[in-house]
């Protein structure tokens, strides 16, 4: 619970964000550039992501969190220079004005967001790797405790830079998510010292007969995680782009966020799942038939809830009152919505598998799953937003669920295998 309510407030973060940049001025081209910044910061993002299921999974004495601490330090620096790299003029305006296409207003709002999300990568790396040793410590309860700190940062930065400056609202987005989890990232270290000296304090090797975690077995069990990453958080540049050049770019790109956001408040859930998962499965799998059960009825309920939004009228309350979108737009966010439903669940699905494989040391399937999910969202939407005309947005979604099953698939044909022979690879 803890931890599903860390992806909660995470998860109200966009919808919060989008509601007070719709209400400053020019919402249009600032949520579209919202979303395209956004998008972008989160893929820069993609070496640090799996930081928290890594020390999760891996740390267990002063050794291993040494090793990894410096593993993620210079993933941090890798991550903050990618970001600096897309800064160049002459590069961006060749991958957001040339590439993706995107309209002149749309690229000079985009381009200001980005620069206030550099200190966003590295951020985001420290905070996971220090939440991963709070939650294998049990100390789940202050993972929430910093997302809530987060989140009060994140609206108080808001709300003052909205009302106090004439900052445009993309940029008041991207600067209230970077005060959020720069201030997070502070909070979850500071909490987590209390495991870190328990863990100095110990042994150097929990286990003297288990092979020593240098940074080639690190590598081996990180690198398919962060191509995980890499591949998965290629998905919002790669449907931004589709969605530039398909029916109604503009809406599309304003609404694309929007849907996005109210989805996560469901998903995020499955996502929270995953940690969890990898925490409580046992070295054997002994629990998994509990946490099997758990998942079906978790999957169930978060797939319900979108979809006593989607098909009643709190989808207008969510979209105009609480979003603040005009009917137009509003009307555009509707059916893709109502397409998502399924996706809930097949969060839950995904995360329960990754997390299964995660605790078998195995990590490649996961990589391979990814690539699958992201080879079919693409030819999904060039099949139905190119070849038959639909709405970008109405497309990118329909493709989103079409490769999330493709990769679940893929995974429980995987997992057969494993738990019937109980495969491993030590990491």
């Amino acid at each position: 619970m803890p931890l599903a309510a860390t992806w909660l407030m995470m998860a109200a973060e966009g919808p919060f964000l989008a509601a007070v940049i719709a209400r400053l001025p020019d919402p249009k081209y600032n949520l579209a550039a919202h979303g395209v910044a956004f998008a972008f910061a989160v893929l820069i993002e993609a070496p640090v992501i799996m930081l928290m299921s890594a020390s999760t999974a891996l740390v267990e004495d002063a050794g291993s969190y040494r090793k990894l601490r410096n593993f993620a330090g210079a993933l941090n620096l890798v991550s903050t220079l990618l970001l600096l790299g897309v800064l160049i003029p002459p590069v961006f305006d060749f991958v957001m004005r040339t590439a993706i296409g995107l309209p002149a207003g749309v690229a000079d709002l985009t381009y200001g967001a980005l620069w206030l999300f550099l200190p966003w990568p590295a951020a985001i790396g420290t905070r996971r790797f220090a939440q991963g040793v709070l939650i294998r410590s049990g100390r789940t309860r202050l993972v929430a405790t910093g997302t809530l700190i987060r989140l009060t940062a994140m609206s108080a930065t808001a709300v003052t830079l909205s009302l106090a400056t004439g900052l445009p609202g993309a940029w008041v987005g991207a600067a209230s998510l970077s005060a959020a989890v720069i201030t997070e990232a502070i909070a979850a270290r500071w909490m987590a010292s209390g495991a870190i000296r328990e863990l100095l304090a110990g042994p150097e090797q929990a286990d003297p007969g288990a092979p020593v975690l240098g940074y080639g077995r690190i590598s081996h069990f990180y690198f398919p995680l962060l191509l995980t990453s890499v591949i998965g958080l290629m998905v919002h540049p790669m449907l931004t782009f589709f969605m530039g050049r398909a029916a109604s770019p503009v809406e599309s790109l304003a609404i694309f966020p929007v849907v996005q956001a109210l989805s996560f408040i469901f998903r995020a859930l499955g996502l929270s799942f995953q940690d969890a998962a990898i925490a409580l499965l046992g070295r054997k799998n002994e629990h998994l038939p509990e946490l099997t059960r758990f998942a079906v009825g978790l999957g169930l309920a978060t797939t319900l809830g979108l979809a006593a939004v989607a098909f009643t009228p709190l989808a207008d309350v969510w979209f105009v009152t609480v979003s603040g979108l005009t009917p137009e737009l509003a009307s555009f966010a509707l059916t893709p919505t109502r397409i998502l439903v399924a996706l809930p669940a097949l969060s839950v699905l995904l995360s329960f598998q990754r997390a299964i494989l995660m605790g078998a040391r195995v990590t490649r399937p996961i990589t391979v799953a990814t690539a699958i999910e992201v080879c079919g969202i693409a030819a999904i939407f060039v099949l139905g937003g190119w070849w038959m005309g639909l709405v970008g947005v109405t497309a990118a979604f329909g493709s989103y669920v079409g490769g999330r099953v493709l990769s679940t698939t893929y995974l429980a044909t995987r997992l057969r295998k494993i738990l019937r022979t109980g495969v491993s690879q030590p990491a």
